[in-house]
């Protein structure tokens, strides 16, 4: 019982501690009996934006936009329970970007409203696997999309790489099984899930002869397109990452030194329809696959740190697929990097910069994102700020320029 209760106190600030505050300690954690065995932690946070935005387009009503806009970028509680050696069950809710044209007069509208991102729970087969299910967030594809919203070391994340939100699963979530652990210093990831019937394409048909639709549930039945495979494997050549919850950090700000590659996948047999010139259906897999590389570490004496990730995703959602400026079937690189500045206060500096280009096969043209920004931790990830200008160029339309302002807490 012992060694359990140190294994889950390691766990346990393995975690707090990744977020880049050591005065943090292991949070608000409450023991539901005398030895600790059994207990739940609570975790919470906000994330307030004010963006500057001249390139607004017009509103529904053909009116101009005001340049700055204030929006309540995330509000979340997560709470997790350890019931005892083998068993955990987490729950995690909230709602997302709410701002003046998705609030409500009695907060019941649509935008409004909480909901469940996970509810999962898992059962340990032995010290380093174990088997879960649930609507849970061990995703496949790459680092990015298993990212953790509460210590991303750009103001957000690269947003592709979320490849599968709202396509088929439920904000970055999807309902299924998954089995995770390690090897080593591998660690592996692999899920069997739900795909979602009413997604962003819930009321589309593909044209005949055209592009394909991310419609296959919906248009071609559960049995012929209902589930998606997915998984993410990556070795640590230094310190090893705690791999007890499925979120990974944007950077540790230096308090660990990580290099890590990484491979991932998602498919979805027949997750996509197309329609030939006479309108007969048929389904196109979707695939998606991903390498990347993350490296943070420590530099010299005085609080330096470098955070360095690359990522390369190919996506096939299928002939042509082209949704907004946010998917389409193609590839992408992606990169960022950031810099502690090696100041000896608790207060610290982080420059960053990222950059993105993608290539979309239905336009056969280019998309290119940079962004430039700082992060200033006052007490690590727990409370900071960030201010980023960000820059995007997609295809032949003019460049969208965005600076926005984040204050973030979490407890």
């Amino acid at each position: 019982m012992k060694r359990v209760l140190i294994l889950a106190g390691l766990l346990i600030s393995s975690f707090a501690f990744s977020q880049g505050s050591p005065d943090y300690g292991s949070g608000l954690k409450v023991n539901i009996n005398e030895d600790g065995s059994s207990y739940f932690r609570i975790i919470s946070w906000a994330q307030f934006w004010a963006q500057h935005n001249s390139d607004r387009p017009l509103d529904s009503n053909g009116n101009e936009q005001a340049d700055l806009s204030f929006s309540l970028r995330r509000a979340r509680v997560l709470m997790y329970a350890q019931i005892n050696k083998d068993f955990l069950i987490l729950t995690h809710f909230g709602l997302n970007s709410l701002n003046a044209d998705t609030m409500s007069p009695t907060g019941t509208g649509d935008a409004s409203q909480l909901f469940f991102h996970d509810v999962w729970a898992q059962y340990s087969l032995g010290e380093k696997h174990a088997v879960g299910g649930g609507l849970h967030y061990w995703n496949g594809i790459s680092r990015l999309n298993n990212q953790s919203t509460l210590n991303i070391m750009t103001l957000d994340n690269q947003r592709q790489s979320w490849a599968t939100l709202g396509l088929s699963d439920q904000f970055a979530r999807h309902l299924g099984i998954y089995l995770k652990g390690s090897f080593g210093k591998l660690q592996y990831r692999v899920a069997v899930n739900e795909a979602e019937t009413n997604n962003l394409q819930a009321t589309t048909v593909p044209l005949n002869g055209g592009a394909a639709t991310y419609t296959g549930r919906r248009l071609l039945g559960s049995k012929a397109a209902g589930k998606a495979y997915s998984g993410y494997f990556d070795y640590a050549f230094f310190d090893a990452e705690s791999n007890f919850l499925p979120y990974k950090v944007g950077s540790y700000v230096g308090t660990k030194k990580v290099l890590n590659v990484g491979a991932g996948f998602f498919m979805h047999p027949k997750g996509s329809v197309i329609a030939d010139a006479t309108g007969n259906l048929s389904g196109e897999d979707v695939s998606i696959f991903a390498v990347d590389a993350f490296y943070d570490a420590p530099i010299g004496n005085n609080g330096g740190a470098l955070t360095a990730y690359a990522l390369y995703q190919n996506t096939d959602y299928g002939k042509d697929f082209r949704l907004g400026t946010t998917y389409e079937t193609g590839s992408m690189l992606h990169a960022h990097l950031g810099y502690v500045l090696p100041v000896a206060t608790k207060t610290k500096f982080q420059p960053y910069l990222s950059y993105d280009s993608r290539k979309i096969d239905a336009i056969n043209d280019t998309a290119s994102q940079l962004g430039i920004g700082t992060n200033l931790y006052f007490s690590g990830h727990n409370s900071k700020i960030t201010l980023e200008y960000q820059t995007l160029k997609y295809a032949q339309n003019d460049a969208v320029n965005t600076i926005t302002l984040q204050a973030m807490i979490y407890l």
